[in-house]
């Protein structure tokens, strides 16, 4: 007789039992023992499933209706994941080549924390899986082609669907794992969590209809640990057959009882947030006498050096009673440790752990904790992220931490993770967690914990942007389905309810909220047309233009957009990086009070060893902060994430640029440059050409710089064991950075003159060859995406020639020619020629007429053109200096006094390296 899990679990509850077994499947007569018996090892690491887990399986496993489910931290809500997955392959047979699983989560420590899990637990059953978290990878579709199981961020997926039309993966996403789903309240990524799971709504109704006979539908399972208003949740994951279903557990079903405790401390007004986290180290001792029960104690700290300041103050505050077996563990542990004050520490039953100390000394300390041999352990939030070490007892030492160097409040995210490391299920009934923070925030903490604060969105103060998204996509044609994509939002939903927290009257009914709701949207699509990133007819019917696209695209805030758009096209790269710098991506970005005299004192060095265009005046504010640190040689050291930005917004504003490039020539090169400079984190002229080859680091490319070795010509050219002796590596490491640099590609341009003769256009052909094209067949250093730009101005700031090639184009014959018409100018009668890298930096800066050697990032020439002469060929290599000749067939007595254009050509052939010069200083 087959029996329903719903009808086991009564069953079990009626014997006082609230667990179900996963190994015993068979044993209990399922009729899913055949297809389960295969996933039984995914749960090898725990014998029964708990009350949750046990709860949910009816309407996980045996359903494919979306299901959101509300329950503590450290209930074991991942296990539902789990269950859906086995759901999804049980319903469609292996090898599963197209079923494609999507888990999202708020950071990235969350994802590579589930990749490693699921790689162990589902690999061995043939599921591959990727992590995708990267911010701009070239072939991210290429990636997930064979992947089953996709970790990814909201901002990542939100890149990726906006391209979800140009390719047929998307439609292969079954199921969409949602971890963290509160997080959509979050004010900086709760709102593209929001848009990302409509499109995917979007994404599934739009192949339905495409295809009926396509098959299931993608299933919607969130999960999170408070959800007051989770009926809301379930509303927003509804499909047709109505709201999904819910899962509602109470703290009474945390598998360690957790008490939450906030403690508020008074602070003065003028008292700084150092200070009171300062004072904060001396009522550690008490909170741990109190509530510790001489168990494991945590104590989160918001920076490395409170971590270790806090241990200190506490190794010498407290007294841990310790038996003599005890003090000789710690013992053996603090002889093995490396860091002396760590070492010191340890003896007195204190610890700290954060990234700054060695790996082995973490280790150690993450060992003698988990064997509950250090009483005490003080690390950064991070490790809440990450390594897995429970505790009895979380402190949180101060809500307050620095991001970017300004200190703001942890996220709810950040504080649930902290929290729900205490309680360890193999040894502790109870658990406790405190909350230290300022007397004033005590309540707002007190309403965290008790999860009382209702859900609500935040798509509203982001609607441009994703606006902007929706119509490139077309998913968004006028302003009646503008609304209906509303409708399809959690913003709908919670606007109904709660329209004055969205700036709505309350007492607006159904279709007056609705109206508001559409006004709103047209008031962000007019400030998107009045920009040109899209028109609008007068029946508001929507298109993107090729700027709206770009937008999209890059993913860059309508705000940076507006600024792209005051660009003249005469900036000149310092005034780019202004611009760049006022950008909203880096609005989080603080300039801290101790790093002004430091950035002052580089910044008015003389020498400009260290930044390339001082800034003028003093450092004040976090923009010229910005300013500076892309303006610097500190490229490499500047935060990563804005670093990220800035290889997305570099090539928006270059490719924007390019699409309106009429006298906007110096801009767009300019642009072009910069974007390069950010992928390579080097500048033009960095003598440390050598850290763009792999197996190279800042300290071997300063080992190279100080040998003479800035470019990658001289590398060629140094013998293979000289290079060796430089970095201090052993054989074969000198052939194999000689190798790297011989199959980086090597360009040669040449221009051509067609003798069709007119006073004010001229044809030329512009040809494009690889050198070493025999030796790139076989091998290549350059990645595949690879391309460069070549771009042609003349004397008026006007767009002559602009064109993309790609290593694989060239490499097809070797060569790439084009003809193209050039009007003369009144200004002068000159082209600049510059072939630009879109991953490589080089060494010298550009105008100069002798180019050091090949594959630098440009490659520049100013050629003089309209000579009535014979037919002329200007070439110029990358490795040689002009070889350019043209014949004089002009009749005259004195060639050095007449004035015809063709003999003037001849005088400025014996003046060609100065005027060259002239020419490139008044460019």
């Amino acid at each position: 007789m087959d029996l329903s899990i719903g009808h086991l679990i009564n069953c079990l509850l009626s014997t006082a039992s609230t667990n179900i077994c996963p190994a015993s499947f068979s044993e209990l007569g399922l009729n899913i023992t055949c297809k389960a018996a295969q996933f039984r090892t995914v749960f090898k690491e725990f014998p029964y499933f708990n009350y949750v887990q046990s709860k949910a399986l009816d309407d996980i496993l045996y359903t494919s209706k979306n299901f959101v489910a509300c329950a503590p931290t450290g209930s074991g809500k991942t296990v539902l994941f789990e269950l859906a997955i086995i759901q999804l392959l049980m319903e469609n047979p292996p090898p599963w080549c197209n079923v494609k699983v999507v888990y999202m989560a708020p950071i990235k420590a969350l994802c590579s924390q589930r990749y490693e899990n699921w790689k162990q637990k589902f690999g061995p059953l043939g599921l591959n899986c990727k992590e995708l978290t990267g911010d701009t990878e070239i072939d991210d579709f290429f990636e997930i082609q064979d992947a089953h199981l996709i970790m990814t961020t909201p901002e990542k997926w939100d890149s990726m669907t906006r391209k979800w039309r140009d390719n047929c993966l998307m439609q292969l996403v079954k199921l969409f794992l949602i971890d963290e789903v509160h997080v959509v309240k979050d004010s900086t990524r709760g709102a593209t969590l929001e848009v990302v799971v409509s499109r995917m709504k979007t994404i599934n109704s739009y192949h339905e209809n495409e295809n009926p006979q396509s098959g299931p539908s993608v299933r919607f399972v969130a999960v999170s640990a408070t959800i007051p208003n989770m009926s809301d949740i379930a509303e927003w994951l509804s499909d047709w057959s109505g709201p999904a279903t819910c899962l509602e557990m109470d703290e009474s079903h945390r598998p360690v009882k957790l008490r939450k405790v906030v403690l508020g401390y008074p602070c003065g007004t003028n008292q700084t947030e150092f200070k009171f986290d300062l004072s904060l180290n001396y009522k550690i001792a008490n909170v741990i006498q109190t509530y510790s029960d001489q168990k494991p104690t945590l104590v989160f700290c918001s920076t490395r050096k409170g971590v270790q300041q806090s241990a200190s103050v506490l190794a010498k505050d407290a007294r841990f009673i310790m038996g003599a077996e005890h003090k000789q563990r710690l013992m053996k542990y603090a002889s093995s440790i490396l860091d002396s004050k760590l070492r010191d520490l340890v003896m007195c039953g204190v610890g700290f752990h954060h990234a700054g100390i060695d790996v082995s000394d973490r280790k150690i300390i993450e060992d003698a904790f988990i064997a509950g041999d250090l009483p005490v352990l003080f690390t950064t939030s991070t490790l809440a992220m990450g390594v897995n070490l429970p505790a009895h007892l979380v402190i949180i030492k101060s809500t307050m931490h620095y991001v970017s160097g300004a200190c703001e409040e942890y996220s709810e995210i950040d504080m649930l993770q902290m929290i729900g490391r205490a309680g360890r299920p193999q040894f502790d009934t109870t658990a406790t967690s405190v909350i230290m923070t300022r007397s004033h925030t005590k309540d707002k903490y007190q309403q965290l914990v008790s999860g009382t604060e209702t859900i609500e969105s935040s798509l509203h103060t982001q609607l441009v942007e994703h606006l902007n998204a929706e119509i490139v996509l077309h998913t968004i044609s006028d302003a009646n389905v503008a609304l209906d994509w509303i409708r399809s939002t959690f913003l709908y939903i919670r606007a109904l309810k709660n329209p004055s927290y969205y700036g709505f009257s309350s007492n607006l009914d159904r279709a007056g909220i609705e109206t508001r709701l559409q006004e709103l949207c047209l008031k962000n699509l007019n400030s998107l047309a009045t920009i040109g990133l899209i028109t609008m007819d007068e029946d508001i019917n929507f298109k993107p233009t090729e700027a709206g696209k770009l937008m999209a695209r890059y993913c860059i805030a309508f705000d940076t957009m507006k600024q792209f758009s005051l660009v003249s096209g005469s900036e000149t790269m310092p005034e780019l990086i202004g611009l760049i710098s006022k950008g909203k991506e880096f609005s989080d970005v603080q300039l801290r009070i101790n790093e002004k005299r430091t950035l002052n004192t580089l910044n008015r060095d003389k020498n400009r060893t260290t930044i390339r265009y001082p800034l003028e005046g003093k450092i004040k504010n976090s923009e010229m902060k910005v300013n500076w640190y892309m303006i610097s040689l500190r490229l490499g050291i500047f935060i990563v994430n804005s670093i990220c930005l800035l290889i997305s917004v570099g090539p928006g504003l270059s490719e924007l640029l390019s699409q309106n490039s009429k006298k906007k020539f110096t801009a767009l090169l300019n642009a072009l440059i910069l974007s390069k400079c950010f992928r390579a984190r080097l500048w033009e002229n960095s003598p440390f050409v050598s850290k763009q080859l792999e197996k190279i680091g800042l300290t071997l490319s300063t080992a190279m710089v100080n040998a003479g070795l800035t470019t990658f010509q001289k590398i060629e050219q140094t013998n293979a064991r000289e290079l060796e002796l430089i970095v201090n590596r052993h054989p074969p490491f000198g052939n194999q950075i000689r190798e790297a640099v011989i199959h980086l590609p090597k360009y040669e341009v040449s221009l051509e003159q067609i003798p069709r003769y007119s006073i004010s256009t001229a044809e030329i052909v512009v040809t494009v060859n690889l050198r070493n094209y025999e030796q790139l067949l076989s091998k290549r250093t350059a990645p595949d995406h690879h391309f460069v730009t070549l771009i042609i101005g003349d004397c008026d700031n006007n767009m002559v020639f602009l064109q993309k090639l790609t290593d694989s184009l060239l490499l097809k014959s070797g060569s790439w020619s084009r003809k193209t018409e050039v009007t003369r100018t009144p200004k002068g009668e000159e082209l600049s020629v510059n072939l630009i890298s879109s991953e490589f930096g080089r060494c010298s800066h550009i105008g100069h007429v002798y180019q050091d050697y090949f594959f630098h990032s440009c490659i520049t020439k100013i050629i003089c053109i309209w000579k009535c002469c014979g037919p002329s060929k200007i070439l110029y290599s990358n490795m040689y200096p002009n070889t350019g000749k043209r014949q004089c067939n002009h009749f005259c007595k004195n060639k050095e006094q007449c004035g015809h254009d063709c003999c003037k050509y001849k005088k400025f052939l014996s003046m060609q390296q100065n005027q060259l010069q002239f020419f490139i200083s008044t460019f």
